[in-house]
């Protein structure tokens, strides 16, 4: 496609509606009766002028805003699907068992839809590409010819482009005082004035146009930011569960850094000595005052082979609090919840005739044994051993996991009189028996428990483009608000000076400042053409 010349010399791109020069009508199509459209100062957008081959239209699909507003509707229409089940990172059993389990089929559409990692799926990231593309499409598609544009605009325009701007009006008395009068003001109400051959052009706030792709630019960085989140090592948010006297390794780290846990601390307001809180003790009936975890942060000395305990190098010991994490290489570790844990359980071999005990059994649960000799011929073997204890579809006994929230067992229980040994399945305030009555019982008799601090480990590089995107994003959105871009044409033209202006907004605000331009002048005030012309539909 072939170059325009405009009849001023200057060659404009093909599919300018107005010469980027002088501002002539260069679109034979165009109305010559009505007002010119400035928005994008007639330049050539490669979206409406070319439209042969696929890159062709691929950039005209990006390019409409139409489409942008669709996909950002899409990705908050696929956020809120997000929320209505929770995500994986909150459940504790495998996701493809987990939501058919307890949402039926529509908990196993939802996993297969990828709603249940919905930030971490491939479509939703593939949404937040295509706003991203579509951003630069459409910034790209007219930003740049816009920029070439005004950077190409001469200070003598077109009698049509004159004529047919919004404030146009004509003065047939020429006094070249009236000239120098107004240069003056408009360099006192900072306008940059430009003069050739006796015709001014008076401009100010050109930057205020480049407010909305400066906004642009911030929200892609910030888009960029947010996928960032998802490259391995950029983004950490990961729960930890330490019990008392455990040493971790502390997650995403590489096995580098691991943390002890020496003691979990919780303590509770007292009505006596905390005054304040007399009130809220006394609905809720306890307050808690601190959640707090006394550990040991260690680092990984030399290398280790596989299976072997690594060689550890304290690094601090701190004490960690709600809102006082634990700050190392890049990582935060925050008190985020405790729980109690079962340890151990004991139970005591009982004859259920006459309650005779033949000895007593501590099983401990991070390390339960498979047989219990309680001496004088008696013992106890564990079969099975179900941490999280439930009934499967089949009637079958099961573990939801492997942490002892309900642990149940599977004893045989074997005696001098019973060699080959009795079975029973015991759990809690459960026995059965399914051979039929058994001559002895599990007994149970007391358990131990132990605290288990839950932290989480943080870690966030993108925090400073998010940053970036965001500040971006407000001086784009401020530059665009509260600034306008303004200008006014002087010329003289066959004898008469003529005054035309144009602004992107603020209509009110540019007449009320060549009010005070042509003061002192014997120039008349350009009319408003497009009040004239509603007032003239009005009429009819």
């Amino acid at each position: 496609m072939k170059d325009v010349k405009c009849e001023c010399g200057h060659v404009n791109p093909h599919g300018t509606v107005l010469c980027e020069a002088c501002g002539k009508v260069l679109d034979e199509r165009e109305n010559k009766d009505q007002l010119l459209d400035m928005r994008y100062e007639g330049s050539a957008r490669r979206s409406q002028t070319y439209n042969k081959t696929i890159v062709d239209k691929i950039w005209n699909f990006f390019s409409s805003v139409k489409v942008g507003v669709w996909l950002i509707i899409i990705t908050l229409l696929a956020s809120i699907l997000g929320t209505i089940l929770p995500q994986k990172m909150y459940i504790n059993l495998p996701p493809d068992v987990y939501y058919e389990q307890e949402y039926g089929w529509f908990g196993k559409l939802y996993y297969q839809l990828g709603l249940h990692d919905l930030y971490g799926s491939w479509w939703y990231l593939l949404l937040i590409s295509m706003i991203g593309i579509s951003l630069v499409i459409c910034s790209l598609d007219r930003v740049v010819p816009l920029y070439k544009a005004l950077k190409a605009q001469r200070v003598t325009r077109n009698e049509g482009f004159l004529k047919r701007q919004r404030l146009f009006g004509t003065n047939h008395v020429i006094d070249d005082q009236d000239f120098d009068i107004v240069k003056k003001h408009l360099k006192e109400k900072h306008y940059h004035v430009r003069e050739e051959n006796g015709d001014l052009l008076a401009e100010k706030g050109r930057f205020s146009r480049w407010g909305p792709y400066v906004n642009h630019v911030g929200l892609i960085i910030f888009l960029f930011g947010g996928m960032l989140r998802f490259f391995p090592g950029m983004y950490v948010n990961e729960n930890l569960w330490v019990k008392e006297g455990e040493t971790t390794a502390v997650p995403e780290t590489g096995e580098t850094f691991y943390l002890q846990n020496n003691q979990f601390i919780l303590q509770h307001y007292d009505k006596n000595k905390d005054k304040a809180f007399e009130k809220a003790i006394e609905q809720a009936g306890e307050v808690v005052k601190n959640y707090q975890s006394n550990v040991v942060l260690y680092k990984r000395v030399g290398e280790s082979l596989p299976g072997e305990k690594p060689k550890l190098e304290k690094v601090t010991d701190y004490k960690v609090r709600v809102n006082h994490p634990l700050t190392f290489d890049g990582y935060s570790v925050f008190q985020s919840s405790f729980r109690s844990e079962l340890k151990a359980m004991t139970f005591m071999l009982t004859n259920k005739n006459t309650n005779q005990t033949f000895g007593e059994m501590k099983i401990n649960f991070e390390d339960p044994k498979e047989k219990y000799d309680l001496g004088n011929g008696y013992s106890v073997k564990i079969l099975n051993y179900f941490p999280d204890f439930e009934f499967d579809k089949n009637g079958d006994p099961s573990t939801k996991s492997r942490v002892p929230n309900n642990p149940a067992f599977i004893f045989q229980m074997i005696s001098p009189e019973n060699p080959d040994g009795e079975k029973s399945f015991v759990a809690i305030k459960q026995t059965i028996e399914p051979f039929g009555d058994n001559t002895y019982k599990m007994a149970f008799k007391g358990i131990e428990t132990k605290n288990v601090s839950g932290f989480i480990v943080r870690k966030d590089s993108t925090l400073w483009v998010i940053i970036l995107g965001g500040i971006l994003f407000m001086i784009g959105v401020i530059q665009g608000a509260y600034w306008n871009h303004r200008r006014i044409w002087v010329q003289n033209k066959n004898g008469q000076i003529w005054i035309a202006a144009h602004t992107n907004k603020n209509w009110y605000g540019l007449k009320r400042e060549i009010e005070k331009v042509i003061e002192d002048t014997k120039l008349n005030m350009p009319d408003d053409q497009l009040q004239s012309e509603q007032a003239d539909k009005g009429g009819v």
